[in-house]
């Protein structure tokens, strides 16, 4: 047994303390918000009446209490924590978890003495081992260093104590997530990732550490990453240890990865490959990577082009440049390709410079996608000298799509790492780029806004030097409409206090919208959603148990047709689909906002929906679709509905393309 197990049971012996004053038989938990009860204690959380909530800690039904404990997993106030503590102790497991969820939800490090004192040391037969896991995964969002080493190095479970070991590298993942590293805690995770003696769960887990930790050291990890990678089935965690393996920066891994790149089916496996070949020699991997610009599957072409864009050479500029004038090549290829070329075409090169620039141009006047023409913006903010034509194009341009890409545009041309070197000086670039965001900021577009504060406080750009209009920001928050704008609120106001030099809280969205509990109880079991697109429809299963204030608002919004013509406004290759804005831009949505609803459950499978925010309880109206496992927004992006048919449409849904009709589907008598 571990030495440092021990610290797993400082003040355990009288594990009694925590328990409620309760001798009742364990009754389960069993939600039913058709019970008007039921609906009236989430009404509670839903308005974030944390007093009343607490009322129902002692409660003899054990969902009340159920329900009491899980909504301060959403809620996150540091105010319950000793309630909570107290909860650890409760007959029903169910709440026992609950409660160790919703205290490393709140992470607060005040939790972890408070949490191991619901760790059950003394479980020998596996009575505890789900408590137990979940008070080792909510240590991992709360605990200190020294909880990270003792967490480490237990060793004491067995290959087939499949939960104990879930819950120790999920323990492990999630103080990754909090930037605490330890060369013990990565070691463990690749024993976990490279090794099949472990069941698949573990081994997810621990690579999905590899690939997402940026400050771990895999430089001697070749040799095990390498077979590792070749041997693996499961194509979750084969996309994982692609990207780890690339960490190595070794020949070997190079090998590897081209190898596994030419016999691979996977696309998002592919995907990874190339983002991992980044790491290596150029002249190495490009063979395999201009192969992969004519990929039939877009994401895997659109990738491919990534690659050049950050890792390509000024002497292949012109290569770019030809690939992304060849007929047929989709334009999101294409337009990535001229970002390439216009990036890393010399600086002396003035005559090619000028033709190049046109081109751009005419692609950006003549598309007929605003996304496309938000691309050749993207492509022309490659290159600095052109912010004066990007604002003139793109700022008067009907599409809230690409207005909002202009400023993203002259955003990167604000934060070019040799911006003073390439503007002579910058003196005058800077502050006409900084007339150029002020002008954003007045325009009263929320999108445009948004991107303009957040460049202005970005200090790599250094516009305090050129900008101190403060009265800008604050006249801008005063026309700002919440909690439908809250995103662009918070922006304005940090950079305001940027420039003010203050720090201040974000902006909380207030309660605005009532849960609908008539469409709950209406809902039959078995109804689903199905989302129409000229590429097939997509079915979704809803689970109005773990989220029902979610489900209620989405099918609001589909009985009034809200969905019907909104468009998938951000595809990212590996990670998300989303959509449901209602500009386009991602800043758009209906005038309110709903609660986040934040159970125990994880982004452990492709095809999960959940929805899109910009901070605890700032949800509205869109929603993404997950292409792969992204573990690590768990606990912080609502849950509310999964893929079970249609997967196939969704890796085929490009930018830009539309929802025609979004419907509830009630299931044949």
């Amino acid at each position: 047994m571990s030495k440092y197990l021990p610290l797993f049971i400082v003040c355990i012996s009288l594990f009694t303390q925590c328990v409620p004053p309760s001798e009742e038989k364990a009754q389960g938990v069993h939600l039913d918000f058709t019970n008007p009860t039921y609906q009236a204690v989430y009404d509670l959380k839903d308005r974030g009446q944390t007093d009343s909530l607490l009322s129902y800690f002692k409660n003899k039904d054990a969902t009340l209490r159920y329900m009491a404990v899980i909504a301060f997993a959403s809620i996150k106030d540091n105010a319950a924590i000793d309630s909570l503590a107290y909860m650890l102790g409760d007959p029903e497991e169910e709440i026992r978890i609950a409660a160790a969820y919703a205290l490393g939800q709140i992470g607060d490090k005040r939790a972890e003495p408070l949490l191991l004192k619901g760790f059950d040391r003394s479980d020998t037969v596996g009575i505890s081992k789900n408590i137990n896991a979940a008070i080792m995964e909510a240590v991992g969002k709360c605990g200190t260093m020294k909880m990270l080493d003792a967490l480490t190095s237990i060793s004491s479970y067995r290959v087939t104590d499949t939960t104990l070991l879930e819950g120790q590298a999920w323990g492990i993942y999630r103080f990754g997530l909090r930037d605490s590293i330890s060369l013990a805690g990565t070691a463990k995770m690749m024993d976990f990732a490279t090794s099949s003696k472990y069941p698949n769960s573990v081994r997810f887990i621990g690579a999905n550490y590899l690939s997402r930790m940026k400050k771990i050291e895999l430089e001697k990890g070749d040799s095990i990453l390498a077979p590792a990678l070749t041997r693996e089935e499961d194509y979750r965690i084969r996309m994982c240890l692609a990207i780890a393996l690339g960490k190595t920066k070794t020949e070997r891994a190079t090998n590897a990865l081209l190898l596994q790149y030419n016999v691979e089916r996977d696309y998002r496996v592919k995907c990874n490959i190339l983002r991992a070949l980044g790491n290596f020699d150029y002249e190495t991997v490009k063979a395999t990577v201009y192969n992969a610009l004519s990929d039939q599957n877009i994401p895997v072409a659109i990738t491919a082009a990534e690659f050049f864009v950050d890792h390509g050479v000024a002497t292949e500029a012109s290569t770019y440049w030809e690939i992304a004038k060849q007929p047929g090549r989709k334009w999101q290829v294409a337009m990535t390709m001229y970002a390439a070329a216009s990036k890393y075409l010399p600086y002396g090169f003035e005559e090619t410079r000028k033709y190049l620039n046109w081109e751009i141009k005419r692609r950006f006047e003549n598309a007929d996608s605003p996304y496309e023409k938000a691309a050749a913006l993207k492509a022309l903010g490659q290159y600095g000298w052109n912010y004066h034509y990007i604002r003139d194009a793109a700022y008067p341009s009907e599409f809230v799509v690409v207005r909002t890409a202009a400023v993203e545009a002259l955003g990167n041309i604000a934060k070019m790492p040799n911006f003073n070197a390439f503007f002579g000086g910058g003196n005058t670039a800077r502050r006409e780029l900084a007339e150029c965001l002020q002008d954003a900021i007045t325009t009263g577009d929320v999108g445009m806004m948004a991107v303009a504060a957040e460049v202005l406080r970005d200090s790599t750009a250094k516009f305090k030097t050129v900008f101190d209009s403060v009265s800008v920001f604050e006249n801008a928050l005063k026309k700002l409409r919440l909690p439908q704008e809250i995103e662009t609120y918070n922006e304005v106001k940090l950079t305001l206090d940027y420039f003010k030099g203050e720090k201040s809280a974000p902006t909380k969205p207030k309660f605005t919208h009532k849960i609908d509990w008539k469409i709950i109880t209406d809902l039959k079991p078995g109804s689903t959603v199905v989302i129409k697109t000229k590429k097939g429809n997509i079915t979704l299963d809803l689970l109005p148990d773990q989220a029902p204030g979610t489900v209620s608002n989405f099918l609001e919004l589909i009985k009034d047709k809200y969905y019907n013509g909104k468009n998938f406004h951000r595809i990212v290759p590996n990670f998300v689909a989303q959509g449901g804005c209602s500009r386009g831009d991602g800043y758009g949505g209906p005038s309110y906002a709903i609660r986040s609803e934040l159970p125990y459950l994880h982004y452990d499978q492709e095809g999960y929906v959940g929805m899109a925010s910009a901070g605890n309880n700032t949800e509205s109206s869109q929603f993404f679709i997950t292409y792969s496992p992204t573990p690590h927004l768990d606990g912080k992006y609502t849950i509310f509905a999964k893929v079970i048919e249609g997967m196939d449409v969704v890796t085929k849904l490009q930018i830009g393309d539309l929802m025609e009709e979004v419907t509830l589907v009630e299931p044949k008598s």
